[in-house]
C-alpha cells in the first residue's frame, strides 16, 4: 500500500500531532515500514486457525442473582452523622 502525504497528514491530525517538513517525511517512512512488516502476516497459512477474540477461553464467573432481605433502614442509618428520613444528609458541594 502506498502511503501518501495526505494519509500522513490525516493520521497526524487524528493523533493531534503537528508535523512539519522532515517530521512528515520521517513519519511517512515509518508508516511504510510498519505496513511492510505487517504484510509479512499475509504469508502465514492461517486456514486451520479458528477466529478468536481472546487467546484463552473466557467464561462468566458471576454468580446467579438471588433475592435476599436487605439491611433494615434503621440499622443502615445508625452510623449516619446526619439523616433526613431514610436518606443520608451530606454537605452541599455545588454552589448555586
Amino acid at each position: 500500500m502506498k502511503i501518501t502525504p495526505e494519509m500522513v497528514e490525516h493520521v497526524a491530525e487524528l493523533a493531534r500531532l503537528e508535523l512539519a517538513g522532515e517530521d512528515r517525511r520521517k513519519m511517512e517512512n515509518q508508516m511504510v515500514k510498519i505496513l511492510e512488516y505487517i504484510s509479512l502476516l499475509d504469508e502465514l497459512d492461517t486456514s486451520g486457525v479458528p477466529p478468536t477474540s481472546h487467546v484463552i477461553d473466557v467464561e462468566n464467573v458471576f454468580r446467579e442473582d438471588e433475592v435476599k432481605p436487605s439491611l433494615p433502614v434503621e440499622k443502615g442509618m445508625s452510623n449516619a452523622p446526619e439523616s433526613v428520613g431514610t436518606a443520608f444528609k451530606v454537605p452541599k458541594i455545588i454552589e448555586g
